[in-house]
């Protein structure tokens, strides 16, 4: 596992840049209703995963997105703005090229938020395509990038085996699976974590959930033992959080075991 340092300087350029880019990636949502709108500004204005995974060029450089437990589809008004600005020539001079996305696809529990995406996407978008599904159930075909952001510990450990499993099965060799999740070892700053989970899931319209958490460390030897390679970088932002961000990248099929 490589563990890398956890640099979040922001450049002025880069301060000047990223309420162009809220705007853009939150207006879709004026369409989704007002607490689709609100909730989009607040969420991509206030985590900072979203601005370092295209500050850091985690993506490729284009290609087949699936989102699991996509919620309303913030992350993908958020790549679609990004390339936007970037195509415009309205790009930090210091940040990696945004992505160009082929394809966006999401599976959502809820319906809720399903309707929401309907409502800032349109039903017949060219790219964008947001179901409701159960990421244990459904199936996820073929994709360059994978992502589940603070979701996998909604459900049990043998339920998180098997999706990781179909995951890496769905990805090519050099294939990236993108993760959040929190290290259930960090004591005091994991709890804050539940605790602002549950409150957000509240928040949602969503029921309480029971939360399957792990060590950070139990999270790297499951994703190593499925064949992924593991980059961990904190992600918390001056918060007191534990939450870690898990790029985890495909090695060549013929080496799987």
């Amino acid at each position: 596992m490589k563990q890398a340092a956890n640099s979040y300087a922001t450049p002025p350029n880069t301060a000047r840049f990223l309420p162009t880019l809220l705007d853009e990636a939150s207006r879709p949502f004026r369409n989704g209703g007002h607490f689709a709108y609100h909730y989009a500004r607040g969420k991509l204005s206030s985590d900072c995963i979203f601005r370092e995974l295209l500050r850091r060029g985690i993506f490729p450089a284009e290609g087949r997105f699936l989102d699991l437990g996509c919620g309303q589809g913030s992350l993908f008004a958020w790549l679609l703005a990004a390339r936007k600005l970037y195509e415009n020539g309205h790009w930090p001079s210091d940040w990696a090229a945004a992505p160009k996305p082929l394809s966006l696809r999401g599976y959502e529990l809820m319906q809720k938020d399903v309707d929401r995406a309907s409502g800032a996407f349109g039903t017949n978008h060219p790219i964008v395509d947001i179901r409701q599904g159960d990421m244990c159930q459904v199936d996820f075909g073929q994709a360059d990038v994978v992502t589940i952001l603070d979701a996998l510990h909604y459900f049990d450990h043998a339920g998180q085996t098997d999706v990781l499993k179909r995951i890496h099965a769905a990805l090519p060799p050099g294939g990236i699976f993108l993760t959040r999740v929190g290290d259930a070892g960090a004591g005091l700053p994991f709890y804050i974590c539940n605790w602002v989970d549950r409150a957000v899931t509240f928040i949602r319209g969503h029921r309480l959930p029971t939360l399957y958490n792990r060590k950070l460390a139990d999270w790297v030897e499951l994703l190593e033992s499925i064949g992924f390679t593991i980059d961990a970088q904190p992600m918390n932002e001056g918060k007191p959080f534990a939450n870690v961000m898990l790029v985890c990248r495909v090695a060549a099929k013929s080496a799987q075991g």
